[in-house]
This record gives C-alpha cells, sequence and structure tokens, in this order.
C-alpha cells in the first residue's frame, strides 16, 4: 500500500500570491513525450482539463482526435477533444487519464472528477496549506 505524498498550496503567480491553490506536481506522458508540471486539483471539474498548448507540447495533432466533448462555465465557448495521456506522479505507479483537450490556452491544466480523483485519494488540509494524494486502494 503506497503511502500518501503531501504537498504544499502554493500561489499561481506572483500577483496572486495571497490565493492559495492546491496545485500538484505531476508529469503527463504521450508517447515518448513527457512533461513536468502542476495540475491544479478541481473537486468541481467534471472532468480533467488540458490547454491547448500543453497537448501541442505533447505532440497532439488536434485533427488526429475527433471525438468531441462539451465543456460548460467559462470553458462552453472552446472546442475539445478527448484524449488520454499517462501520468506519473510521486512514486507512484503511472495511471491513465482522460483529459477534455480544449482549444483554450490561458487556463491550467485541471485535474477534476473523471478520472484524476477516480484514481486518487485526496485530502485537503486547507487550514494547514498542505493536501495528501494517494493512489485508490485497488481491492486484492
Amino acid at each position: 500500500m503506497n503511502e500518501p505524498a503531501r504537498f504544499p498550496y502554493i500561489a499561481p503567480s506572483e500577483e496572486h500570491a495571497a490565493a492559495l491553490l492546491p496545485y500538484v506536481p505531476i508529469t503527463l506522458i504521450h508517447g515518448r513525450a513527457a512533461l513536468p508540471l502542476l495540475g491544479l486539483l478541481d473537486t468541481g471539474a467534471t472532468v480533467n482539463v488540458l490547454p491547448y498548448s500543453v497537448g501541442v507540447q505533447l505532440g497532439l495533432v488536434w485533427d488526429e482526435h475527433p471525438v468531441q466533448v462539451s465543456l460548460a462555465g467559462n470553458l462552453a465557448q472552446f472546442p475539445a477533444r478527448a484524449v488520454t495521456l499517462t501520468g506519473k506522479m510521486a512514486t507512484f505507479p503511472p495511471v491513465t487519464l482522460a483529459f477534455a483537450w480544449t482549444r483554450a490556452t490561458h487556463i491550467p491544466v485541471i485535474l477534476g472528477q473523471v478520472n484524476f480523483f477516480m484514481e486518487f485519494d485526496v485530502c485537503f488540509y486547507r487550514s494547514r496549506r498542505v493536501f495528501e494524494v494517494k493512489p485508490r486502494d485497488v481491492p486484492a
């Protein structure tokens, strides 16, 4: 059984230094491309969301992913396509993560209910400015 990894809440930018958020270091992998980045844990997001520029950096080609995904809220105006990537975090085994790859560019990688929170258990300790992540327990 894996022990949880603990991460601090961090500020998204210097201009928003007071707004600490749960960003987790994760490496996204597609083929031979691996990109370490910070993903925003968002319990209110139905799906994982991948900004267009990150997909391009991983070697994704928009027209090779024909399955369209509808996003809501402020991302509803942007087209999105379904893609799967491998995610590697801390010392945990890699997992397959499904993303809505959106044409939006000025957003973080968003890790949402489908399927980040289906693969990992997360405990938020906001008053202590930390959170813990561990892989879900798989029945024996």
